[in-house]
Order: structure tokens, then sequence, then C-alpha cells
């Protein structure tokens, strides 16, 4: 399998969310497969701890590792997040907006955590999108896009409507993104989605401190996106240990024909579709 030449030793990687969980375990693989890093995220004492566990990989140490504290919901913050990475490195080859909150709230609930989740999930990769993308193709190099998605953006679970709707988001502004890309004169980025299963991470603990059987750790994630991205994936979907791919398949194609077989909203979860929604999925 070839790699993809945004991967390769001595280009860079913007990282927004970079101080736990996926992020964090992005960047360390990044670091140790010889690419310099920025990490992004709100805490500087988070990210100066993260930078010692990335420099402890990294083949050039502290010195390929700059971080910078970043709201990804101000516009003004990833313009200085770009700079700063500019700045240091001299361009961007990966970028991967990644940063999220939660919980957010259903229809008619929590207003005030629907503004966070989504000035967050999808603002932050918006803003991102918007500033780096120019400079990354004034750059005329092979560069690449990540966007962090959900399953809960394709499938719509009932519960937090205000965090689907901010991954649905993701979901078509990438897809957007890569066409777009792909009709650009001279343009040499590709864009991905990924879209992990349960992962263990401190978003999605909560209350625990081990992880449940069922999930995934954000490495498995990480090693799922580099494969993906060396195969020329867009959507990275990963199962974990419960869920498998094909699962996953029927899951979103019974999602999709709600619609084309007119069906109320969200019939997997409706009592009078339970029995059909079972045999659909031994089917």
């Amino acid at each position: 399998m070839s790699q993809h030449p945004a991967l390769r030793a001595g280009r860079v990687a913007v990282i927004t969310g970079a101080a736990s969980g996926i992020g964090l375990a992005a960047a360390q693989r990044f670091g140790a497969m010889g690419l310099r890093v920025c990490l992004a995220d709100l805490s500087p004492e988070a990210l100066e701890r993260a930078a010692e566990t990335v420099s402890a990989v990294s083949p050039s140490g502290r010195d390929a590792v700059l971080t910078v504290p970043t709201d990804v919901s101000r516009l003004d913050s990833v313009q200085a997040l770009r700079d700063a990475a500019y700045a240091r490195f001299g361009e961007v080859a990966l970028l991967m907006n990644n940063a999220g909150t939660s919980p957010g709230g259903g229809p008619y609930d929590h207003i005030d955590r629907w503004r966070r989740v989504l000035e967050v999930n999808l603002w932050g990769v918006i803003n991102g999108v918007q500033t780096f993308t120019p400079s990354m193709l004034a750059q005329v190099t092979n560069c690449a896009i990540v966007n962090t998605g959900s399953k809960q953006g394709i499938t719509c679970p009932p519960g937090d409507t205000a965090y689907n709707i901010s991954k649905a988001g993701v979901k078509v502004l990438t897809e957007a993104l890569a066409h777009s890309l792909r009709n650009e004169d001279g343009a040499r980025i590709s864009a991905h989605l990924l879209v992990p299963g349960s992962t263990f991470t401190a978003m999605t603990r909560g209350a625990r401190t081990e992880k449940p059987p069922g999930a995934w750790t954000p490495d498995q994630v990480v090693d799922m996106l580099v494969g993906g991205m060396n195969q020329g994936d867009f959507y990275i979907i990963c199962p974990d240990n419960d869920v498998t791919r094909a699962i996953d398949n029927k899951r979103m194609l019974w999602a999709v024909q709600d619609i084309t077989e007119n069906r109320p909203p969200l019939s997997r979860w409706h009592p009078d579709y339970k029995d059909a929604f079972e045999a659909f999925l031994k089917d």
C-alpha cells in the first residue's frame, strides 16, 4: 500500500482537539512517523502535557512540536493557529479538524448547550476549512484535510439532536469540500471524513474508569485513519468491538430508506418497525 504524501516524514500536521483522545493519538502517530506536529486545544496546560508525550516519540523531539492554545469556535483564534503553524514550519500538509464537545440537547431543550456544540463541532470545522484551505492550495503540494464526523451524523439516533446536527453538518461540508477540491485547477489536496465508532475518550467515558469491552481505543481509530488515507478513501468509517461494518452499512441503508419507503422518521427506534428492522438487519 502506498503512503499518502501528506503523511511523509518532515511534513507538517495541524490537529485541533489534540490534547486528548483521538486528536492526541493522531499527534503521537504522526510525530512517530517523523511529521512535525502543531497541537491545538483550549488548555495551555493540557497542550504542554500532550507536547511532552508527542516529543517523546518524535525523531526530532520537542523541536518538531508546536502548541497553540485555540478556541476553534472563534474564527480569529483559528486564523492565529494558521499563522503560527506557517510561521514556525512554513507549510501545512495535513489539517485535522478534530475538536469536539458534547452534550447538546433535544429538539426543544438546552438551547445554551446547543449553541456551544454547534459552535465547536460544526463552526470549528467550518472555520478550519475556510482558514486553512486557501493557504494549502497556494502551496501547490500534496496535502490532506481530515474532518472528524460521527455515525450520529449519519443515522441520527434520538437523544442528542444538537450533536447529531453538528456532525451531519460536518459530513455535508466535507463531501462538498472533496467535490470542490477535485474540481479546483491544480489542486492536490484530498479530503477525508473520519467516522469513529464507539471510542473510549475523555468526552465519551462519563464516570467510567475502564474502557468498555465494546469500545475501540483512540489508537485503533488512528490506525483506521492512516490506512484509509493511504488507500485514498474518503469515508473512513470505523467499526468497534460490538458493531461491524456490515451492521453499520445496514443501519445507514435503513436510515435512508425512511425517505425512499415513506416511513416515519427514525423508524429504527419506532416500536411499529422493530421487527421489520431486525429482519432487515439479519437479511
